[in-house]
């Protein structure tokens, strides 16, 4: 068997609307992101999720919080669904961060990480979510370098290219997950 992973990213927050890398910084939903959330809640309360888990970061933590908020569905939180660290650089503006990204694919972000731990965590996640999962569909609410991880594990694409790339946001992806 395998895990059906349903995967959303964080609503819209303040930082979002402003153009702010918030990285390990704890952000906080808009207005238009707590009605974000809402309709993401709408979309999969009734989806067949048996459980969610979120980055323990509070824009995350806000965003699963909204969306099944009076649904039966457990909502747990785990630090190795974080946004990668910027480290001395989290709270810069995004064009400034999207221009040193290809730099930190291995080396990390001074005082932070490099995209590839975020990798590594994404792995150790999976592997325990294939673990204790297996034949159950999860949704996991997170950040951009954590879809990025999921890409390069699940679907074999170079981090190296989902860095540079625009995020194709959307609602929602669905993966298959093995065990691994």
């Amino acid at each position: 068997m395998a895990v059906l992973l349903v995967y959303e990213t964080h609503s819209l927050t303040t930082d979002n609307e402003a153009g702010i890398a918030t990285g390990w910084l704890p952000g906080q939903l808009s207005e238009e992101g707590r009605r974000l959330a809402r309709e993401l809640g709408a979309r999969r309360r009734e989806n067949g999720i048996d459980v969610v888990f979120c980055s323990d970061l509070a824009r995350a933590e806000e965003t699963a919080r909204i969306a099944f908020a009076g649904s039966d569905i457990p909502v747990l939180h785990d630090w190795r669904l974080r946004e990668c660290n910027y480290g001395d650089l989290n709270g810069a503006p995004v064009a400034t961060l999207h221009q040193l990204r290809p730099r930190h694919i291995d080396a990390p972000f001074p005082n932070g990480q490099s995209y590839r731990d975020v990798v590594e965590l994404m792995r150790y996640f999976i592997s325990d979510l294939v673990r204790t999962s297996d034949g159950r569909r999860v949704c996991v609410v997170s950040h951009s370098a954590n879809k990025w991880a999921l890409d390069a594990l699940l679907l074999g694409k170079r981090l190296e290219d989902l860095v540079v790339a625009p995020f194709d946001w959307r609602e929602g992806w669905e993966y298959s997950v093995p065990a691994f």
